[in-house]
């Protein structure tokens, strides 16, 4: 059945303007190409934009039930590929060609570089330290001891309100159970793996359910509210840096001093004195990581394979640590503290987001610790291009050759960037 006010509702009087019109749906049907169709129309109709690239798709609407509402449309970002890099990890081990999807000229040029420097210096070793994925609870009482002997209960009944919240979901455990008090309330953060999925709402299912069994089996009964805000869902947060949301990965590397500057032009020297300076300069500013740019890439990442991108808010927090070796090769690691990635679920069984997964060898079960050591991988790459290409005094003419839309000039060889291929 097709719903819509298709005519202007009478103005309710001479001074005002008519209601705004609804966007078309159909009750029975929405996600058809008819129905994309007609909202397309209608916008066209109240906006006078085209939407002609808009509506130029090659999947069928009907895969789209739990990823998007009143579709009418696909937003087509440009695809590059960079590659190869070489992983030595636990679940990543080879040579991968990563998709990243962007509108930034030289990103994948960029990452592209880096990835060779690893790759010649023998690949990067990457671990995955830790899996967390956590919903905050609040329990509100009147005074302060009430708030502390509930947690003491919540304490001595923590086997009952894991198998609570087991009980609704396959895949997700509950690993345990932070409690932090102030005043009357008592905030915690109930913690989970969540096999490949990243599991923000399967946490948000599980933590309810064990909320109204503490609610129903607590002496006298607990008030709470489901987010108390320390999950810090889709927020940066120092706690979060700490102990750890979705995946805490390390990825490593020895660079080679000659194989830096034979393909970036720049010894570890002054890679290390300038990391130094670029230390300060963060502390100085307060910002939310010592890397260079790690939203960059685990961004391009994210789009090109289904990832819920608002979490890049979390998954950006990076740290990075390196030492300066005796025979004048650089020790350098990054770690990403909450990388919120899955191969499940979500925006991955989309038919392009599964071809850029399947791309990288990770669509499907048991996949996501692999895509998280690709993701940690990428980074130190673009960590490593753009500190060079800034010591080297490169990184401005980069931009201008190969980016701001200047097509004209993309095929001019660009200082510092020649070992892109």
């Amino acid at each position: 059945m097709f719903t819509n006010a298709a005519t202007t509702p009478a103005p309710r009087n001479d001074q005002e303007d008519p209601p705004a019109l609804r966007v078309p749906r159909d009750a029975d049907n929405d996600y058809t190409r008819e129905m994309a169709a007609d909202r397309r129309d209608f916008l066209r109709r109240q906006t006078g934009a085209g939407l002609e690239h808009v509506g130029g798709f090659s999947f069928e609407p009907d895969v789209l039930p739990g990823n998007v509402e009143n579709f009418c449309g696909v937003a087509q970002v440009p695809i590059g590929v960079a590659g190869p890099l070489r992983i030595n990890g636990e679940h990543a081990r080879g040579d991968f060609y990563v998709p990243l999807a962007t509108t930034e000229g030289t990103l994948v040029a960029s990452y592209n570089r880096g990835m060779r420097v690893l790759s010649e210096c023998g690949g990067v070793k990457t671990t995955v330290v830790e899996d967390s994925m956590q919903r905050a609870p609040v329990f509100i009482f009147d005074d302060a001891l009430q708030a502390r002997d509930f947690g003491a209960w919540v304490t001595e009944h923590e086997e009952d309100i894991r198998a609570v919240a087991e009980a609704t979901t396959r895949s997700g455990k509950l690993t345990y159970i932070g409690q932090y008090q102030v005043g009357p309330l008592l905030y915690m953060r109930v913690n989970f793996t969540t096999g490949d999925a990243a599991g923000q709402n399967m946490t948000a299912k599980a933590t309810q359910a064990a909320c109204e069994w503490m609610k129903a089996n607590y002496p006298g009964g607990a008030d709470y509210r489901l987010t108390g805000a320390m999950d810090t869902d889709k927020k940066h947060s120092h706690v979060n840096t700490l102990l750890t949301r979705g995946k805490r990965v390390v990825a490593e590397a020895v660079i080679k001093s000659d194989v830096l500057e034979r393909l970036l032009g720049v010894d570890t020297q002054s890679v290390y004195d300038y990391r130094q300076v670029h230390f300060l300069g963060g502390f100085l500013a307060g910002t939310a990581s010592n890397s260079a740019h790690a939203a960059n890439g685990l961004t391009a990442i994210f789009i090109a394979t289904g990832q819920d991108v608002a979490n890049i808010a979390e998954s950006h927090a990076a740290v990075t640590y390196s030492r300066l070796l005796e025979n004048g090769d650089y020790y350098w690691s990054i770690t990403l503290t909450s990388l919120i990635v899955g191969t499940y679920g979500g925006g991955t069984a989309l038919p392009t987001q599964r071809e850029c997964l399947e791309l990288l060898g990770c669509y499907g079960n048991g996949k996501a610790k692999k895509l998280a050591e690709i993701c940690a991988g990428t980074t130190l790459a673009g960590e490593i291009s753009l500190t060079s290409a800034v010591l080297a005094g490169t990184w401005v003419n980069s931009h201008e050759r190969l980016g701001r839309n200047r097509q004209a000039d993309a095929t001019v060889g660009t200082p510092g960037l020649q070992a892109v291929s």
